[in-house]
């Protein structure tokens, strides 16, 4: 009879995770507030002065107050319970709002380069202190919304995502500033045009990292910080250990690393083996930094097709003699 048991062990601190996910969409509430007040204002002084460039931006702040709702959506959705069915909640859901946000970027820093072309082909006139009206107002915005969100945004994607479309959009207001002083000075049209097409390459370079993560975290990919054959090397270190198979390690959010694997170990008795598994999962823990272990450990002398310890070698032949007779 093949005797199995399988162990699981959640770390997980629900209390802690469900304030910091309650003021994640409180921040993200405020900067959507702030950008929409903001977009009312910027596009009515567009239509008001007929300036191309204050309309362009507020496209820009339109796009970016969709990527934040569903960054915003996501984070509310994420604090749902996961009713027995979501393994891990709806964590998952937070890297697929980031990567609609990165790529949602990289459609902007496109659109502007495109419009950026066609303002050389066709230079209009602008007023230019209406546009530094404005600018000087969307810079004041976008910098409180970045000092709101960038303590917050260093271990989750959801929120980077979100600063970064809010970095763009101080980077639009600088180069709108810059461009309205020198359009009003000396009516140097050209000077939008210009510093637009280095606010597009800014907002690409921004997003591609994040598009990279995203992608990675939903493909469960390996992270580029843990090294399997290093992980095995560090199961097969402790003496009861006496063979690793079907070792996995793959990323389940920025923040989350699963690891899974069947182990082959000297326990002679249950209690000797519950403490061999809190002594693998605490090590693990705190040396490659894997929050969700599962780990199957089985007895040797069951594994009749793998390698078997010389310890329990003559046990296993002494076995199957009998059996046979």
């Amino acid at each position: 009879m093949l005797l199995e048991q399988h162990y699981n062990c959640r770390c997980s601190d629900g209390s802690v995770n469900g304030n910091q996910n309650r003021q994640k969409t409180q921040l993200l509430s405020i900067t959507v507030c702030l950008l929409a007040c903001f977009f009312v204002i910027e596009w009515s002084v567009g239509l008001w002065s007929r300036s191309l460039s204050l309309q362009a931006d507020a496209e820009h702040i339109l796009s970016d107050i969709a990527a934040l709702g569903i960054s915003l959506f996501a984070s509310w959705l994420a604090q749902q319970p996961d009713a027995g069915r979501a393994r891990f909640g709806h964590r998952r859901i937070e890297i697929m709002a980031a990567l609609v946000n990165g790529l949602s970027l990289l459609v902007i820093a496109i659109l502007i380069c495109w419009e950026a072309v066609h303002r050389f082909q066709s230079p209009q006139g602008i007023s230019g202190l209406p546009m530094l009206a404005v600018a000087v107002l969307g810079l004041i915005v976008n910098l409180l919304n970045i000092t709101l969100l960038h303590p917050h945004s260093h271990n989750d994607l959801n929120l980077r995502g979100a600063l970064l479309h809010i970095i763009a959009d101080t980077a639009s207001s600088v180069s709108v500033i810059v461009a309205a002083v020198a359009i009003h000075l000396w009516n140097w049209l050209w000077a939008d045009t210009a510093i637009s097409l280095v606010v597009a390459g800014f907002i690409g370079l921004s997003a591609l990292p994040l598009v990279q993560e995203s992608l990675s975290a939903l493909s469960e990919c390996t992270p580029k910080s843990i090294h399997p054959a290093e992980v095995e090397l560090f199961l097969k270190s402790f003496p009861k250990v006496l063979q690793v198979e079907k070792l996995h390690v793959w990323k389940i959010s920025r923040e989350q690393v699963m690891l899974c694997a069947h182990l082959a170990v000297d326990c002679a008795t249950v209690e000797e083996r519950d403490r061999l598994l809190k002594e693998l999962q605490t090590y693990l823990k705190q040396t490659f930094g894997i929050s969700e272990i599962t780990l199957q450990l089985t007895p040797p002398q069951f594994l009749l097709a793998r390698p078997i310890h010389p310890l329990f070698k003559q046990d296993l032949v002494s076995m199957l003699s009998v059996e046979n007779k």
